[in-house]
């Protein structure tokens, strides 16, 4: 099991390290269309005239539009961790401090007017089978972002470890979800100040 202040992706992407250049284009076009308007509501004609390459070109790179979605997942857990660990790592032996940092961060994501939540939880709202590609590459993200919680409330010293953990993760959940609601001015810009609220009441004897 990875160390709680190490971050190891849960699913590598595949094409990460391979990429020809018609499939980086393919995959950027991809993710730009899933995340703002739905992987379902996009179809591969308008990835492609987009791409400025041709469907055979994309089956080259990616078998069905279902691995385009999991290969988009992959690519958004990956930098999902990324920015997970710059703030654990900014802040070294301190969970509680890690987590007010990546959260301000969050809230402050929410506040942008192109916001769209978190792609992951979109997708597994999407594809409500278990055994989609994307869900699989999203459930993983998820459950390992609720084992990192837990354990940081363990470090915490919190009596109730896996409920502050739990706790805070329907906070960010909840979070990602209003900031598409309610936008500039939403309660999904003080996510690390309610976060922190819960931390301190948990710590308390």
């Amino acid at each position: 099991m990875p160390s709680d202040n190490k971050i190891e992706p849960s699913i590598k992407d595949p094409h990460a390290s391979v990429l020809p250049r018609a499939a980086e284009k393919i995959l950027d076009v991809a993710r730009d269309l899933f995340y703002r308007q739905g992987i379902r509501a996009i179809g591969v004609d308008e990835i492609v005239k987009r791409a400025g390459v041709t469907k055979p070109s994309l089956y080259r790179s990616f078998p069905s539009k279902d691995e385009l979605a999991a290969s988009y997942l992959r690519q958004y857990d990956l930098e999902f961790w990324e920015r997970f660990d710059e703030a654990v790592h900014a802040h070294p032996g301190n969970p509680r401090t890690q987590i007010n940092a990546f959260l301000a961060r969050v809230g402050k994501r929410t506040q942008k007017s192109d916001y769209r939540g978190c792609g992951m939880t979109n997708a597994a709202i999407e594809y409500p089978e278990h055994g989609h590609p994307a869900r699989v590459v999203s459930e993983a993200n998820k459950q390992e972002l609720r084992r990192r919680l837990r354990a940081m409330a363990t470090a915490m010293g919190a009596a109730d470890s896996d409920t502050l953990g739990d706790g805070l993760l329907l906070l960010i959940e909840g979070a990602y979800i209003s900031g598409q609601l309610f936008g500039l001015g939403g309660p999904a810009g003080t996510v690390a100040r309610n976060a922190d609220l819960l931390i301190e009441a948990s710590l308390k004897k």
